[in-house]
């Protein structure tokens, strides 16, 4: 994969360029936007491949402040005071003494969620303040990336679980009575469109303590009872460009806030495709937005944890992040915004779910991988775009895209293999793939162009745009990869199809003298197999911070989605039409909002049940299963694991009552830092509340992090001769009275797993049972592992995946 492949691939398939860390007293160098697959930005991004690497090299532990640069930095402190809004002693010492020096240093402060502050630093005075008692960590801002209808209907069709319901609710849809506030961290909203209406809605929950901050393009107004919050935060004077303002200038948080909480909108399409009614996971939720990423700015690590601090106070149920830090920059926790902000948020009551990236299928690609995250990994819908190709012999090969090309349906227009029209001077590999001043402009011109994808340097967009400008009339890409995805080609006749159905094509050119075809215009059939799959760009398991750790936690649509946009989008529209008000996008950023619905709706249900509680009900009552009633496969076509998905497929229904729960106490995150290598006094920093006589142990080390409570297992370094031994407890969510659930185990020819108990005895709701799982091997695993453990009543199913792995973490 190509190093520009490498930063697209794990921004959501519009978005042109990552976002890089800018220092203070430098601009970044703007380079040309490469684009992943179909949208031109609004905005150009800036990408700059200095400022990327110096990045990497601030992304460091505390030691980390001793970075080279002046710059921003985060200040972390931990827990916030007991005393709301109030400034722990330390933190307001630290304050003083630094605007004493420096009149304008501070960005932001931290003080409702935990305890710290964002500012203007030497490299000096933040390796000096590193060594101040009560400061558990200093690091450089970081500048995070983003992770970029029909797939709630396709979802509530998968679902296998049936649910009991009052008479006059409805079973095969999400709750419209809803009340849990979700909070968006993303690049704002568009308030005009139609999914945020608040018809027929109630009044604002009394517990929301929220604001609707005004700006310039953003009126009070602007909220309603469905946008019931919003705010912006901006970086100051080292700002490429100031915008201060809750409004989306980019299109990504309009649509994955009303994937997650859009009201129901009927005769929604784009363009006259995928027509049908728009709405989201919880559309009788509210939402709060809170605008932490620019187009000119990135989504900063300063700005997310102070929404993540602001979110906290204004009373939030459910924090929806589809952003996060690139895989081969993962930071330490302490280092991480994301971790820092959602492991207080989590103790504040609050389910945060997380894209897992975008830098699939790499192994060991997941990020936003912290236990207390939900982790979110993308899958496909049964609806494709297709755009098939019709040869001179009547073969069709279906192929993928989006145009609205004015061609007709009978094939007869001349085409070319690339490679026969390259340029005498040209590298044949480069005419092969349509690279820019390869081909033959008099050869290609009147012609439709096969265009191979040998090395995955340009998109299928670019190769498009290069036959377009050498005049050709059309274009066939072959991408596997982005067959998957429907790129879009605006007006110009574009087709994308398999490297299987590539023989077909280059076979008919080379029967006939004079070989002709067409490109059909672009349709939305419904009803594809198999689906669903698990997306190429999905990044994948296992997580290295830590392995003990199974991640992703859960699959959720995330191809293709249609969603709400920003309505001032000329880039999008295609030649001659207005800009869409709805658009089709590709990313795990698209996957996330489909699990904050779900947990939104899962929280109105069970407003007492905790985040952990929550999270166990999705992931054990997941699906494994596609619309072929075969397992669920990745791209290649082979069974998924759980490395790609998790414990599988999200189910809208399920959650609501999955019959048992892991819960993941307060000790369990506790010993999971102590595991992960945290002294207790940074513990004792960190966390809001810890039991009395809490104390780390004296043996810690990552392998025992196994035995946290959570809904999955995974195991490194595995040691056939010693075995392993992991305990969970699950407690009993059902109201049902007595009830005897038993275990049944899927696990591989080359593992033994035994479960004590093989049954569990429940005689009321909140009833709690233990049981240890023990893992042997005969001989030494050649690969890492899989399976699953299932506790059934008859009427629940709640399943466990594991993951065996003979590797360390490192």
């Amino acid at each position: 994969m190509s190093f520009n492949d490498l930063q697209c691939a794990h921004t959501d398939h519009y978005l042109a360029s990552i976002y890089v860390v800018e220092l203070a007293g430098s601009l970044p160098c703007q380079s040309k936007p490469f684009e992943f697959n179909f949208m031109k930005p609004l905005v150009p991004f800036i990408f700059s491949l200095t400022s990327f690497f110096i990045s990497v090299l601030l992304l460091t532990e505390a030691g980390g402040a001793a970075a080279e640069k002046d710059g921003v930095y985060i200040v972390y402190m931990g827990a916030a005071p007991s005393t709301k809004g109030s400034l722990r002693d330390d933190h307001a010492q630290l304050l003083t003494s630094l605007l004493k020096r420096k009149k304008n240093a501070l960005v932001h402060s931290y003080n409702n969620g935990f305890s710290g502050f964002a500012a203007r630093l030497s490299a000096e005075e933040a390796h000096s303040i590193a060594q101040r008692q009560g400061v558990v960590s200093v690091f450089p801002d970081p500048v995070l990336e983003l992770h970029t209808t029909r797939s709630w209907d396709f979802l509530n069709v998968q679902t296998s679980v049936v649910i009991d319901s009052n008479p006059d609710s409805n079973s095969n849809s999400t709750s419209h009575d809803s009340d849990a506030i979700i909070g968006i961290l993303d690049t704002g909203i568009w308030p005009e469109s139609e999914s945020f209406n608040d018809k027929a809605m109630g009044p604002i929950p009394s517990r929301w303590n929220g604001t609707c901050a005004a700006a310039q393009d953003f009126n009070t107004s602007n909220c309603n009872k469905k946008i019931i919050g919003a705010r912006s935060y901006d970086v100051g004077e080292r700002s490429v460009i100031r915008y201060h303002s809750p409004r989306d200038m980019v299109g990504h948080g309009s649509h994955v806030a009303s994937t997650a909480a859009g009201s129901e909108v009927h005769g929604v399409s784009y363009y006259g495709l995928a027509a049908g009614t728009a709405k989201g996971g919880s559309p009788g939720s509210r939402i709060a937005v809170y605008r932490v990423c620019s187009p000119f700015n990135g989504c900063l690590g300063s700005s997310i944890l102070a929404a993540f601090d602001d979110a906290i106070a204004d009373g939030v149920d459910v924090l929806s992040l589809s952003l996060g830090a690139p895989s081969f920059l993962k930071p330490q926790i302490t280092n991480d915004p994301i971790a820092l902000g959602a492991f207080h948020a989590v103790q504040h009551g609050i389910t945060v779910v997380c894209s897992a990236g975008n830098d699939g299928p790499d192994p060991g690609s997941v990020v936003n991988a912290a236990p207390w995250i939900i982790t979110v990994a993308a899958s496909t819908i049964d609806r494709d775009f297709e755009s098939d190709v019709v040869l001179g012999d009547n073969t069709v090969i279906k192929g993928g895209g989006i145009h609205f090309a004015d061609i007709q349906k009978s094939p007869g227009y001349p085409i070319i293999y690339a490679k026969s029209a390259k340029k005498k001077e040209a590298d044949i590999n480069d005419s092969r793939n349509c690279h820019p001043d390869s081909l033959d402009q008099e050869v290609i011109k009147g012609k439709i162009v096969v265009c191979e994808n040998l090395d995955g340097l340009y998109s299928p967009s670019q190769k498009k745009d290069e036959v377009k400008r050498l005049g050709g009339v059309g274009a066939v890409l072959i991408d596997d990869e982005s067959r998957q995805i429907a790129s879009s080609f605006g007006t110009f006749p574009a087709s994308v199809i398999r490297t299987e159905d590539n023989a077909k094509v280059l076979s008919y050119i080379n029967s006939t003298k004079n070989p002709v075809a067409t490109i059909l215009r672009t349709t939305s059939p419904t009803k594809y197999t198999p689906a669903p799959v698990i997306a190429y760009f999905s990044s994948r398991g296992p997580s290295t911070v830590p392995k003990n750790i199974l991640k992703p936690d859960i699959a959720a649509p995330g191809v293709n989605i249609l969603a709400a946009w920003i309505a001032n989008d000329t880039a999008e529209a295609p030649e001659g039409k207005d800009p869409p008000l709805y658009n089709v996008i590709s990313g795990t950023s698209m996957a996330c909002p489909h699990v904050s619905g779900i947990v939104a709706t899962v929280k109105s249900k069970h407003p007492t049940w905790s985040p952990s509680a929550i999270r166990s009900a999705i992931m054990t009552t997941a699906t494994q299963i596609n619309n072929l009633k075969a397992p669920i496969t990745t791209e290649k076509g082979v069974p998924a694991t759980p490395y790609d998905f998790g414990a599988g497929e999200v189910s809208p229904t399920g959650p609501l009552e999955p019959g048992l729960v892991y819960e993941t106490t307060v000790v369990d995150y506790l010993n999971f830092l102590c595991y992960h290598g945290y002294n207790i006094t940074t513990i004792k920093n960190i966390a809001k509340t810890i039991p009395d006589g809490f104390t780390c142990p004296e043996e810690s080390s990552n392998d025992l992090i196994s035995n946290i409570n959570y809904p999955s297992i995974a195991i490194s370094n595995f040691n056939e001769k010693a075995g392993r031994k992991v305990n969970r407890t699950l407690t009993s969510v059902t109201g049902d009275g007595k009830s005897v659930y038993t275990v049944s185990i899927d696990a591989p020819a080359d593992l033994n797993v035994q479960v004590v108990p093989d049954k569990l005895q429940f005689t009321k709701n909140g009833d709690k049972s233990s049981y240890q799982v023990s893992f042997f091997a005969t001989n030494p695993l050649k690969k890492d592992v899989f399976g699953s453990i299932t506790w059934s009543n008859g009427k629940y199913k709640v399943r466990s995946p594991f993951a065996v792995s003979s590797k360390s973490d490192n």
